[in-house]
């Protein structure tokens, strides 16, 4: 197997490149290298520069208005505009919620959704951790009753990023409470500007509103909005869930990442000199890039394969990426030293007057370190992920 980029891919990079060096908005740009906060503006911005050009959604076939590129082509876009530092396309419509409707939806609801997904004209997030249900998913309590042609939704849903901009929340919802838990699940659109959907806030260490809980009390959701089949659901989640994991492996943003690390830590003085001259902190920077670069060879080895959707492997991808992306976070914070410890909600929000002026390289440190912790929980737990490759890929 040839893991060498071809002539037409190399080709395909250059485009990239160029496109990205000509429309990538430069304040975007340095919000995402220097860590501060997107507002959903930002998000929705880039998202519209991508859908202007057709490159919006890598993974789309040409039908339903992708660009149809191969999967190596997909891996070498997500690396260029990791590289580039732009916002992320929100993976909730483009790569969770619109591979599941096209696998599984009904025609009118592909022809609805899919292009409002397409031009941003909806905002998606997920509705399926709860209270006690975050890795054993399946024992959700959340509600939905068929009443004539609505279903009425009781439950909560926690944990729910960015709902709070959220124009619809795709849901898993028990509708059969005497079958065995997996197979009483449904999946359901619903509208966040239905009567009954509350949203509240969950703020997070960083100070940042990320997060929040979302109740429904006696939400009306039109039968029309079922996907596929009613107690089916839980086949479709997984569906999604291998989507998800293949994305959070996140290798160019990683590398970014390291790349940014090296120059900070070249920047770092420490005994007179460079801090990436001191061999304890290089054999660990190294150690990590040898981590990193064999990630991203099995990242190509499974594009390779060309499968049509991700299979247990995702669970790999989804652990070994995502202790990399905490051990960077981790040597940032180390290199950074005393550094790391200051705290500046002003900075991370772009304000120009902030109390760490001195130190910007090392301002947001501390807040995406912690905000990292999460990223080996949410997508289905890293412990539950070595299970499914324990049951799914070893066979034991």
């Amino acid at each position: 197997m040839d893991l060498n980029y071809s002539a037409d891919e190399l080709a395909f990079r250059d485009e990239v490149r160029a496109f990205l060096e000509q429309h990538l908005p430069a304040d975007l740009q340095h919000k995402v290298r220097a860590h501060l906060r997107l507002a959903r503006e930002d998000y929705v911005r880039w998202h519209k520069i991508l859908a202007e050009k057709g490159w919006v959604a890598p993974g789309w076939p040409v039908e339903h208005g992708g660009p149809g590129w191969t999967p190596v082509q997909r891996h070498i876009f997500e690396e260029e505009c990791a590289r580039a530092a732009t916002p992320p396309v929100l993976p909730f419509g483009v790569n969770m919620v619109a591979p599941v409707i096209m696998a599984f939806g009904s025609e009118s609801q592909k022809a609805h959704f899919l292009p409002r997904i397409l031009s941003c004209e909806d905002w998606w997030c997920q509705g399926y951790s709860e209270p006690g249900s975050g890795s054993d998913l399946a024992s959700l309590k959340t509600t939905a009753q068929r009443q004539g042609d609505h279903y009425i939704v009781n439950g909560q849903k926690t944990w729910t990023t960015l709902a709070q901009h959220a124009d619809m929340i795709f849901c898993l919802v028990r509708t059969d409470a005497g079958a065995r838990k997996q197979e009483g699940i449904s999946f359901l659109l619903i509208d966040m500007h239905s009567p009954g959907v509350t949203v509240r806030p969950i703020i997070m260490l960083d100070e940042e509103h990320e997060v929040n809980e979302v109740f429904f009390d006696n939400v009306e959701v039109p039968v029309g909005n079922l996907v596929g089949e009613e107690n089916r659901g839980w086949t479709y989640a997984k569906y999604l869930l291998g989507h998800e994991r293949t994305g959070i492996a996140a290798v160019g943003r990683s590398k970014r990442e390291l790349a940014s690390l090296k120059a900070f830590a070249r920047r770092q003085v420490k005994n007179n000199s460079p801090l990436l001259d001191d061999p304890l902190f290089a054999a660990k920077v190294a150690a990590l890039e040898i981590e990193l670069m064999a990630l991203e060879m099995t990242v190509l080895r499974v594009l390779s394969q060309q499968q049509k959707a991700p299979g247990p492997e995702a669970s790999v991808l989804k652990v070994r990426g995502t202790e990399i992306q905490q051990a960077l976070t981790e040597l940032a914070m180390e290199a950074a030293g005393p550094q790391a410890l200051p705290f500046d909600v002003a900075y991370l929000e772009g304000q120009a007057e902030h109390s760490v002026a001195d130190f910007d390289d090392a301002a947001p440190l501390a807040a995406h370190y912690f905000n990292f912790r999460k990223t080996s929980i949410y997508g289905g737990s890293n412990e539950i992920q070595r299970n499914i490759i324990t049951q799914m890929i070893l066979g034991l």
